[in-house]
């Protein structure tokens, strides 16, 4: 019984140390070691943490080696990548752009601005790295999307914008035969032609 009392007396007696309760600073907490009386330090002036360099300024701005838009993507165009593009986009911008590019998104069938259709001849001819930049930093009444999409997501997106341009553009002499004879055969019979024009680039 003694025994048992000196040990629960040397327990209630010894140090306490909880980790909760360890030697440290607080956010903001004023300090004697620094001269500033401040213990938050500045980060030393060109840091950048790992993995944001962004050195890149054609992935990450769009930007050729001439300082002008980019006019290829900095990416491998592949079916996945056109696919990924389709489905942000129509997440993203198909609720203003609409679905085709026209500018007739539903929340422009119910009143707000129609953005300018990607179909007319100065957004056709515009460099892709356009495209990416507009979503990337906003124009007019349309916000960065930055925080949304990420930048592999926007190539993504303005590489679908192409396509969606190229669906409606598409120069006759890319279509095959089958398709051309396709294409002639709905024009003999008074249908709109679907797809190519004569004469766009």
């Amino acid at each position: 019984m003694r025994s048992a009392l000196l040990l629960v007396l040397i327990a209630l007696s010894a140090c306490r140390q909880d980790m909760h309760d360890a030697p440290r600073y607080e956010p903001l907490e004023e300090s004697r070691f620094f001269t500033d009386g401040q213990a938050s330090r500045l980060l030393p002036a060109g840091t950048v943490a790992r993995g944001q360099l962004r050195a890149d300024d054609l992935l990450y701005r769009g930007v050729g080696p001439d300082g002008g838009f980019a006019t290829e993507l900095p990416v491998p165009v592949t079916k996945a990548l056109l696919e990924r593009g389709r489905e942000r986009f129509e997440i993203f911008c198909s609720p203003c752009h609409g679905r085709t590019g026209d500018g007739r998104g539903m929340i422009v069938q119910r009143g707000f601005k129609a953005p300018q259709t990607f179909h007319q001849d100065r957004l056709r001819n515009m460099p892709i790295g356009y495209t990416f930049d507009v979503m990337t930093n906003g124009f007019g009444q349309m916000s960065s999307y930055v925080s949304q999409v990420p930048v592999e997501d926007r190539w993504a997106i303005a590489a679908w914008v192409q396509t969606l341009q190229l669906a409606q553009h598409a120069p006759a002499d890319r279509l095959s035969a089958a398709e051309r004879a396709r294409l002639d055969g709905d024009a003999e019979a008074g249908e709109e032609p679907h797809g190519a024009e004569e004469g766009h680039e």
